[in-house]
């Protein structure tokens, strides 16, 4: 039996007669982070809209634990660019309303919620409203959002990319840990070569127009997946292989 969470298999998309993607065959195992890697404009985001079911594709097919979920929204957490927390609601009331929308029992959304807050650094923010909330706060609040939407399987794009470079260092430290811990699947968009190596078990790098996959590198570093990672021999030989990659494609 398969491992594997969510497939996309052979997924073309055009636009006004014109590929934007095209023949995109992936896979994200089981409690795997899988990054995308490729320049802007190389169609990351079109993928992640039709994962996602927001868009369908001209050609091919999105499975969700072998179940064809091609063009159908809501099945699983998609993580964007802007955290989106609701600036007139405190942040319990912001993390309760995934819950809340799929019907769950609000004693039991507002118990879950207290029960992650802590876990995800923010055990005594639930009362602040998101203007009172630091940037790295603000994307940790968001990732509970999300898992609090769907466990099964996590999108994440380019969600650090906001941040500035001492605070991102230290949040995927503290994200690189708390995956570990509650085993995320998940799908992550880069532009980040170092950050795509820091997080990622495998990646793969689009290129092209139309994007095309071109690379796939499985990476298994020793030890944690901190800062000082980034100064290791085999972080840098893997960082030269990745650059001469996107160089080359």
């Amino acid at each position: 039996m398969s491992s594997s969470i969510l497939e996309a298999r052979g997924v073309t998309k055009r636009y006004q007669g014109d590929k934007i993607i095209e023949d995109i065959s992936i896979e994200v195992r089981s409690g795997e982070l899988v990054s995308l890697l490729g320049a802007s404009g190389v169609g990351k985001t079109t993928l992640f809209h039709i994962l996602s079911g927001l868009e369908r594709p001209d050609e091919g097919a999105v499975l969700l634990n072998g179940e064809d979920i091609t063009g159908v929204p809501g099945r699983m957490s998609y993580m964007q660019q802007k955290d989106l927390l609701l600036p007139f609601k405190k942040l319990i009331d912001n993390l309760a309303l995934p819950l809340l929308l799929k019907s769950v029992p609000t004693k039991e959304a507002y118990r879950r919620v207290l029960e992650l807050l802590p876990i995800f650094g923010l055990g005594d923010a639930a009362a602040l409203y998101p203007s009172q909330l630091s940037g790295g706060m603000r994307q940790r609040a968001a990732l509970l959002r999300s898992f609090l939407f769907s466990e099964k399987m996590l999108l994440l794009d380019e969600p650090f990319s906001a941040l500035d470079a001492i605070t991102k260092t230290s949040l995927l430290s503290w994200f690189n840990a708390i995956r570990i811990e509650l085993k995320l699947t998940c799908l992550l968009v880069s532009h980040d070569i170092e950050e795509a190596l820091l997080l990622s078990d495998r990646l793969y790098v689009l290129s092209g127009q139309p994007g095309r996959l071109h690379y796939e590198m499985s990476l298994n570093f020793p030890g944690p997946r901190d800062a000082e990672l980034t100064l290791d021999a085999a972080f840098i030989e893997k960082k030269r292989e990745l650059l001469h990659v996107l160089e080359s494609s």
